[in-house]
């Protein structure tokens, strides 16, 4: 029934205009503020959605629910989590049963809420334009799994251990051809899915390598500021123009507005410092990117700690005390990537 509505809806070309976009993401308490600033973003763009958000913890389920947020739809774990997920647990760090869990939330949005489709979000990414301006694009390429590429410059190319496309932003029909592709996904990351490289594997996102040739059906993402990052942002200038983030791909000249940034690894520790990670970010961007995108992560946090004080929504973890740490944080501080909150407000 799902299928038949959908090739009837591309048939009239109405499908956006019909059918509200549904996102799902999952986070714990410690994602806490950037999930709300994810959510936050979206209503920003006007786009017309439903986010279902799978709260990893108990803690994430109640703050969310007591903010009432209204386009929101909340999973607890112990209703979401099957048998075969709870056994492989026990064997795998929070950050890769997380991993293992991406492509089961999405399975079970489709099926539990009866969707036609769904896009899976990251929950550290924030988005400065509609993303039904990609779904468009997957729409007319008749497709029925959407992935997004890294775009990766020459110097942070690291496909050959992350993967060339990114779990980011990810689309699944359910149709036969979407629901054979996830469920081998699933299947793949319930047999293993680990932070470390092994057999051509990492994590849940190497396996997307051969979707394309494996599956019929998968479309790549072609728009050049679908997936703006920290490990492609240097070959891009960024400018504001009429109130909306365009970017210029300095080797063609290509403008176009941009859609979301994935801010990825933006952490915040223990002794009052921010960490961006190791990527060479331009000062322009750290101003016109990364200062907003902490404030309303600050933002978010206040309105959390209106729910809960005790909470802390950031994750805020210590220094990494060994030796190999203390120098990459060396390093960081001389790229003023690793700033004490107040220095980096004042870049």
């Amino acid at each position: 029934m799902r299928e038949a509505l959908f090739c009837l809806l591309r048939g009239m070309r109405l499908l956006r205009n019909l059918i509200m976009t549904n996102f799902c993401t999952l986070f714990d308490s410690s994602y806490l503020s950037r999930g709300l600033a994810l959510y936050r973003s979206l209503i920003a763009t006007r786009e017309d959605f439903r986010l279902y958000v799978f709260c990893f913890d108990d803690t994430t389920y109640d703050v969310l629910r007591r903010l009432k947020l209204d386009r929101i739809v909340l999973v607890r774990l112990a209703d979401f989590e099957s048998p075969e997920l709870r056994r492989v647990k026990p064997g795998r760090t929070t950050g890769e049963y997380c991993w293992t869990c991406t492509s089961h939330t999405i399975r079970y949005a489709l099926d539990a809420f009866s969707l036609p489709e769904i896009t899976y979000l990251d929950a550290d990414l924030y988005f400065y334009a509609p993303p039904s301006v990609l779904l468009e694009e997957f729409d007319r390429s008749g497709a029925s799994v959407l992935i997004t590429p890294h775009r990766y410059t020459r110097r942070y190319d690291i496909s050959w251990r992350s993967g060339i496309y990114c779990v980011q932003f990810i689309t699944f029909r359910a149709d036969g051809r979407g629901l054979r592709a996830l469920d081998w996904w699933r299947e793949q990351c319930l047999d293993w899915c680990y932070a470390r490289i092994e057999k051509g594997k990492f994590g849940d996102q190497k396996y997307l390598d051969d979707c394309p040739t494996r599956f019929a059906g998968v479309h790549v993402l072609e728009h050049l500021w679908c997936g703006l990052a920290p490990w492609n942002v240097e070959q891009d200038d960024i400018v504001r123009e009429g109130g909306q983030f365009q970017g210029r791909e300095r080797s063609t000249g290509r403008k176009f507005d941009v859609v979301f940034f994935h801010f990825h690894n933006v952490r915040f520790l223990t002794n009052g410092y921010i960490d961006l990670g190791d990527y060479h970010l331009r000062p322009s961007v750290k101003r016109s990117l990364f200062q907003p995108y902490v404030a309303s992560l600050e933002q978010a946090a206040s309105d959390i700690h209106g729910i809960d004080a005790t909470i802390d929504p950031h994750g805020a973890r210590p220094p990494a005390g060994s030796a190999l740490q203390s120098a990459l944080r060396l390093r960081r501080r001389l790229m003023k990537n690793y700033l004490r909150y107040d220095e980096f407000k004042g870049l």
